[in-house]
């Protein structure tokens, strides 16, 4: 089969011939790959952010948001067979330690994640397992569906947290409106009552958050953090949801927060950097977020499927994957860009 591969860190992926995957194990499924979505987690891989965390050996394929077709499956798979439309979890995870049997499955102590610690979606086929895959209505397009594996679901998670403080009256304000956070947005007015306040750089983003439900939008302009104090009756707002995480994104961010607010990390590339006393003296909460559950997952498949999310995406063969690297890289993707193999 094909599979885009990362051989050196900081060099472009290379497209390779390699054998197809099997299942090995009793509830292992194979699944054909209808659709990979691209994130800037495979951009900070490719810069080696992710080589000592996930201790992967190169070369390997990335790609850890998939949806597609089941292929094979092991001997003891009963929820799906070959042929069934589904979108993977991104974790497998085992289901029997004290973090699965909690459903909080991105914690599993023996789990493993493709894409980043071993062979992920950007080929043919991927090897997953029973317990990681979602089957789905078959009208439903795996181009059309497969980002939510990873962004949807990061934006779900992190939403679901935020609903206590989001009541009537309240503001959350959405620091990026790109991949995951036009999501995000749909999310927010799905789930709460909150006033939605959106910032990002680009016109065309705000537009699409506008047109997605955002009650207001600020482009970030240098005096965007004033405007958003001046929506708020310069208290700020109860939670900033950051789906940027680097490139001035945090520094905003603590600023706009109110005192006893939230704020809820998705976006990563640099540090949080605020004095130990600000944190007590103004009560701010730091909430990461990574990935999220199973149950997460098929919430969002329901909202999807009531046509309350949608996807904004633009699509590549998986030949060019390094074409739609460099458009994720350069900011001139807009929503999230899905690979398509040609399978």
């Amino acid at each position: 089969m094909r599979a885009a591969r990362l051989h050196s860190y900081h060099e472009a992926l290379k497209l390779d011939e390699i054998d197809e995957p099997k299942p090995l194990e009793p509830l292992d499924v194979v699944v054909r790959i209808g659709a990979a979505g691209l994130c800037r987690t495979d951009l900070h891989i490719q810069e080696g952010q992710w080589a000592e965390k996930s201790g992967v050996e190169l070369p390997y394929t990335p790609g850890h948001e998939n949806a597609g077709w089941v292929h094979e499956v092991g001997s003891a798979v009963t929820n799906v067979e070959p042929g069934d439309t589904v979108i993977v979890h991104p974790y497998i995870s085992c289901g029997l330690c004290g973090p699965c049997r909690r459903g909080d499955d991105m914690h599993c102590l023996t789990g493993s994640f493709p894409g980043i610690d071993r062979d992920g979606g950007f080929a043919d086929f991927l090897l997953t397992s029973a317990r990681s895959v979602v089957k789905l209505d078959p009208v439903l397009q795996p181009q059309d569906i497969a980002a939510l594996a990873d962004a949807g679901l990061t934006a779900i998670h992190a939403v679901k947290k935020a609903i206590p403080v989001l009541s009537a009256g309240t503001h959350a304000v959405v620091i990026g409106a790109g991949g995951l956070g036009h999501i995000g947005i749909q999310c927010l007015k799905a789930m709460t009552p909150t006033n939605v306040i959106v910032i990002d750089p680009s016109e065309p983003a705000l537009a699409l958050a506008k047109e997605l439900g955002a009650d207001d939008v600020v482009q970030v302009d240098g005096r965007h953090v004033d405007t958003v104090k001046e929506m708020t009756d310069g208290l700020g707002a109860e939670a900033i949801i950051d789906f940027v995480g680097e490139k001035g994104a945090i520094e905003d961010g603590i600023a706009m927060v109110r005192d006893g607010g939230f704020y809820y990390v998705i976006g990563y590339g640099e540090n949080i950097n605020i004095p130990t006393i600000d944190v007590i003296s103004r009560e701010i909460s730091f909430i990461g977020n990574l990935v999220g559950t199973y149950t997460d997952l098929e919430e969002l498949m329901t909202l999807t499927a009531q046509g309350k999310v949608s996807l904004h995406t633009s699509t590549y063969p998986l030949d060019a994957i390094n074409d739609a690297m460099a458009d994720l890289d350069g900011g001139r993707l807009q929503g999230r860009g899905i690979l398509i193999p040609a399978t």
